[in-house]
């Protein structure tokens, strides 16, 4: 798979998380990529997902969306 379409296929799930409802919680980079930890509920009723990101464009496009959760 090109990196091109790597990037495609991870910015792919996490448009698809992220149209669920969830949010990013937290983010764990290390030198094999980014852990993405989703979140979704409330209180008792919290459903959490990870993602492992892989393509430097993939983390430019989660920090936006990481910036604009902000806001």
């Amino acid at each position: 798979m090109s990196d091109y379409q790597q990037y495609l296929a991870e910015r792919e799930r996490i448009d698809y998380l992220i149209q669920k409802g969830y949010c990013i919680k937290g983010v764990l980079e290390n030198l094999s990529g980014a852990y993405l930890q989703f979140e979704k509920g409330e209180h008792e009723e919290k459903e959490t997902e990870t993602l492992h990101i892989l393509t430097a464009e993939a983390r430019k496009y989660f920090s936006v969306i990481m910036l604009t959760q902000k806001l």
